[in-house]
């Protein structure tokens, strides 16, 4: 496996799925749960989760070579995605968004368990998640790019859990304005990273040498 292509992958997806920041949300979704409970949704959530985005990274690819998309398109489009995203963190919309979402799972007299929404679905593997696993799958061809991929998507799924696990330490430790450093921190090398997929997109259009 390319060490330089799992780092910035591996650094993409997890601040695209942004586990530090869902760890909050976590404990607000499941507040009051006994102990066994919350960690059965949690292990609930990143299954599903990665289920989701494993199909995207199998699937992905080939459906865009359906209906007529590159991967040197999507990867700018993807840029720009993360980019929207990354813009987000950094002006705290996109916690506000989350923390919505979260309320909206709440007032659901139907949401008893919120392992699918909003946990698994869009909070981990929401739009940004799903363009980036595609992204990844296709910079390398052949079973090497999903194998790695895969492998990436699985350990930050991993760190979500174990933070699921310990959410109310993390809390506690960094607290409200810890968290914002870390996100707008995130925010800006997210920023960074999505330029880099744009550039990578217009390089194998011939118009960035």
């Amino acid at each position: 496996m390319d060490s330089a292509f799992f780092i910035t992958g591996f650094v993409t997806l997890f601040v695209i799925m942004d586990p530090i920041g869902l760890a909050p949300i976590f404990i607000a979704l499941t507040h009051g749960m006994p102990r066994a409970k919350r960690r059965a949704i949690g292990l609930r959530a990143c299954l599903i989760a990665g289920t989701l985005l494993s199909l995207f990274a199998l699937g992905g690819e080939a459906v865009l070579g359906f209906v007529g998309i590159s991967m040197p398109a999507f990867r700018i489009a993807g840029g720009i995605l993360l980019f929207l995203t990354a813009l987000d963190m950094l002006f705290q919309r996109r916690t506000k968004r989350r923390e919505d979402q979260a309320e909206q799972a709440e007032e659901d007299d139907h949401t008893d368990d919120p392992s699918v929404f909003p946990l698994a679905m869009p909070l981990i593997s929401g739009p940004g998640a799903i363009a980036t696993v595609i992204l990844l799958s296709g910079q390398i061809p052949g079973w090497a790019g999903l194998v790695s991929t895969l492998t990436i998507m699985s350990l930050v799924l991993i760190i979500t859990l174990v933070l699921f696990y310990s959410a109310e330490l993390l809390e506690t430790a960094l607290g409200k304005t810890g968290i914002t450093v870390v996100t707008r921190l995130l925010g800006m090398l997210l920023a960074a990273l999505s330029v880099q997929f744009v550039l990578d997109g217009l390089k194998d259009f011939g118009f960035v040498g």
